[in-house]
């Protein structure tokens, strides 16, 4: 099960962008993730919350994670065209020479925090 360790590389990149910009508390987690690292939503969102359970620091911090389709170039006609992992073939040509354009992605969109200055518990979005 690499989501454990794709959301303990997560968690801790997050926290150290809160820490560093003075926040007490990591509220939320606004992740990009391609179906082709073949990670899956569910074990994501298990790992998060297993990896979360006991962190005072994030305990009850929310993750929103975007799937990414893959997408791909053919190298013989040019076409541009989403797919699954598994059929990348090209629509247009039925060529097998293609360049994955997208699909790959695993990138932290923002974080959301508590500032030790907010009285009523607003939260900022870095």
């Amino acid at each position: 099960m690499h989501e454990l360790g794709i959301m303990t590389g997560v968690i801790e990149a997050a926290e150290k962008a809160a820490r560093d910009s003075g926040a007490t508390r990591l509220l939320k987690v606004n992740l990009s993730i391609g179906e082709m690292t073949e990670a899956i939503e569910d074990a994501l969102v298990f790992a998060w919350e297993a990896l979360t359970e006991d962190d005072p620091y994030a305990k009850g911090a929310e993750l929103a994670i975007n799937m990414i389709k893959p997408k791909s170039r053919c190298l013989e006609c040019g076409a541009v065209f989403e797919h699954d992992r598994f059929h990348m073939f090209c629509p247009e040509c039925d060529g097998f020479a293609t360049e994955l354009l997208c699909g790959r992605e695993l990138q932290i969109d923002s974080i959301e925090v508590d500032l030790p200055d907010d009285e009523e518990g607003d939260s900022h979005e870095d």
